[in-house]
């Protein structure tokens, strides 16, 4: 199994709620599948480049114009993508870990969606529509939130952009653990939200350890 996992988050593991759901996660997934191989990418360590007009040309018009040829600036904008978009392909299960930043994903998370969900690399157009070039069977979604958010909350974009950015490229099966309401002046019960959602990380990779089935490459 390749888990591919990328942190939006620049705090230390102590004070990173999101990062100690992937602690949990990954450590309950390597305990039942010990030869599970993994790409941890720290965002604020790897940073993705903001996708410029150069980046843009160079992905996109190749996709509706077979006959462009990007110039040397525009293939050398995508050499993040190109390396990102490699190992994204490799990947069976894709983890993200990130906070709620202003009813949203942080826009690092965002930068790193850009450069690697591009046409040609990770997914085709065709007569059938878009045809996906990855192999990925799971999205693992880890948010920690200082709010509290009920289900299809208005407030909450960060669920909508991430399951309508990865439902485009024919990743459906996404497991969420969310440990909400992690403000301690507003919400006295913190701790115990923490706890469930670490139990809820734990209880994810266990089934995903159960159920994962290899897909021929």
């Amino acid at each position: 199994m390749n888990v591919l996992l990328i942190c939006a988050n620049p705090k230390p593991m102590e004070e990173s709620v999101s990062k100690q759901l992937s602690m949990a996660f990954i450590s309950t997934l390597i305990e039942k599948v010990p030869d599970v191989e993994l790409n941890n990418i720290d965002l604020f360590q790897d940073k993705p480049p903001f996708l410029d007009l150069d980046g843009y040309r160079g992905a996109w018009i190749p996709a509706f114009d077979p006959t462009y040829k990007p110039t040397k600036k525009e293939l050398a904008a995508l050499n993040y993508s190109e390396r990102h978009a490699k190992m994204f392909n490799e990947a069976d299960v894709l983890v993200l870990t990130m906070p709620m930043w202003n009813f949203s994903a942080p826009a690092i998370m965002k930068a790193w969606l850009d450069q690697v969900l591009t046409p040609n690399k990770t997914f085709t157009f065709g007569p059938e529509g878009v045809q996906p070039l990855h192999h990925i069977q799971k999205l693992v979604l880890l948010v920690s939130s200082g709010g509290v958010y009920s289900e299809d909350d208005p407030r909450d974009a960060l669920s909508a952009q991430i399951r309508s950015t990865f439902d485009f490229i024919k990743i459906t099966d996404i497991s969420v653990a969310w440990a909400d309401g992690q403000t301690a002046m507003f919400f006295g019960d913190h701790a115990e939200r923490k706890q469930t959602a670490l139990e809820a990380a734990e209880e994810i990779a266990s089934d995903l350890a159960d159920a994962f089935q290899p897909v021929a490459r």
